[in-house]
C-alpha cells in the first residue's frame, strides 16, 4: 500500500461518477429522440442507458477474505470501475398520439424514448452527491498527508 493509495481510490470513484453523470446527461438530451438506431428496416427510439459499477479486479474478495480470517493479507479496496453501460430493454417505449409526426405509425402513434426525466434527475442528484462525498474524502486525505509532512519538519 502506497502513500497515494487512498488518493487513487477516490480518483477512481470520481471518474466513475463523472461517467455516470455523462450518461444521465445523454439520457436527458435524448428524451425526445425518435430516431436512434436503424433495426430491421425501421428506426427505433433512443433507449435509456445506465452505468454498472464493480470493484477493481478481485480487490473486494481479498478484503472479504481478510475480514473473515481466511487470509493474513488484508488491504484496503482499490477503488471502483465501470463494468458496462446498459441499455434499458425492459421498459417499453412511450406511445404518444400525434398523427402529424413524421415517425407516427398507421394508427397515428409515435414511439417515444423510455426515458423518464424525473428518474434521471433523481439519478443525477445521487451521482452528484456521491461525487461531492468523494471530493470530501479526497480533500481529507490530502489534508492528512500534508499534516504528516509537517510532522517530519
Amino acid at each position: 500500500m502506497t502513500i497515494f493509495h487512498s488518493l487513487n481510490t477516490s480518483a477512481s470513484a470520481l471518474t466513475a461518477q463523472r461517467l455516470r453523470m455523462d450518461v444521465i446527461a445523454s439520457n436527458m438530451a435524448n428524451v425526445d429522440s425518435t430516431r436512434d438506431k436503424f433495426v430491421n428496416g425501421e428506426w427505433q427510439p433512443y433507449r435509456r442507458k445506465s452505468v454498472s459499477f464493480q470493484p477493481r479486479e478481485g480487490q473486494f474478495s481479498s478484503m472479504l477474505n481478510a475480514a473473515m480470517g481466511k487470509t493474513n493479507k488484508g488491504s484496503a479496496g482499490y477503488g471502483v470501475k465501470v463494468s458496462r453501460i446498459n441499455e434499458d430493454t425492459e421498459t417499453p417505449f412511450k406511445l404518444i398520439f400525434d398523427p402529424s409526426h413524421p415517425d407516427a405509425n398507421e394508427d397515428g402513434y409515435v414511439e417515444m424514448p423510455n426515458v423518464d426525466p424525473l428518474r434521471e434527475m433523481i439519478d443525477l442528484m445521487s451521482a452528484t452527491r456521491s461525487y461531492e462525498a468523494n471530493v470530501t474524502v479526497l480533500n481529507a486525505n490530502k489534508s492528512m498527508l500534508m499534516k504528516a509532512l509537517e510532522i517530519g519538519r
